[in-house]
């Protein structure tokens, strides 16, 4: 079973980040739609990266309400403490999670057990050394997964520096998944605006104006969160950017 082609792979060469995390994200169910068919934009992929400025920060958290030392808290999370939310230009970090693209593949109806030997990087490990980087490894592995099903794939992965899932992607605001991969793939504060929306549509956003990190980590993590300490370290790293003036 196959849906249209969304984007070509060469478009979407795309890579990821260090997380693994089955249960990103997964409070909220994916939005379950086909994505339209769509020519090749690989004329229109950015040659720089448009990164995040203090200015995009103050923006968005004036609009939310909340302040920038708890946006940036999130971001210290999912991408690390050097805010990068793309690899390349046009390519946003990843996560290509296997265990999503085999809960959404089923869903479908698409019986991934033929593929296994003809697509066997997609379900084995990212092979960094084969590729350069574990990033350059999971870009390879969506490409390859997209040769399956282009849609599994794209809700199959989390995207770029806060890591939302493609599953979200109604969400994020988004009108359909082809609008979700072109804004994660065009700029770090088109990240941070589909970061707020998602949090506005799941009803995130009051626990992180109060921050309440548990409550924010439950609904963004998955029930998990506290194993991995994932409120705790939220807790720090505000504490780090509000000493450091964010505000």
């Amino acid at each position: 079973m196959k849906t249209p082609k969304l984007i070509c792979a060469g478009a979407l060469l795309l890579v990821g980040s260090q997380l693994s995390n089955a249960e990103h994200n997964l409070p909220e169910q994916a939005d379950g739609a086909t994505p339209e068919p769509q020519e090749s934009q690989e004329e229109n992929t950015p040659t720089v990266i448009s990164r995040l400025t203090d200015d995009d920060y103050r923006e968005v958290a004036e609009r939310l309400g909340v302040e920038v030392a708890a946006i940036k808290a999130v971001v210290d999370i999912e991408a690390g403490r050097a805010h990068e939310g793309f690899f390349l230009p046009g390519k946003p970090i990843i996560n290509f999670d296997i265990s999503m693209f085999r809960r959404f593949a089923g869903k479908r109806g698409i019986a991934l057990s033929k593929y296994t030997r003809t697509h066997s990087e997609v379900f084995a490990r990212p092979n960094a050394r084969k590729h350069g980087s574990t990033q350059a490894a999971q870009h390879v592995r969506l490409a390859k997964a997209m040769t399956i099903d282009e849609a599994t794939a794209i809700e199959g992965t989390f995207w770029g520096m806060f890591q939302l899932g493609g599953f979200n992607w109604k969400k994020c605001g988004c009108e359909n998944m082809k609008e979700f991969v072109e804004k994660m793939s065009s700029s770090e504060r088109a990240q941070l605006d589909l970061f707020a929306e998602f949090i506005t549509n799941t009803g995130l956003l009051k626990h992180l104006k109060a921050k309440n990190w548990s409550a924010f980590a439950r609904g963004y993590n998955g029930p998990s969160y506290a194993a991995r300490g994932y409120h705790t370290r939220m807790a720090s790293a505000y504490a780090r950017h509000k000493a450091a003036g964010a505000k």
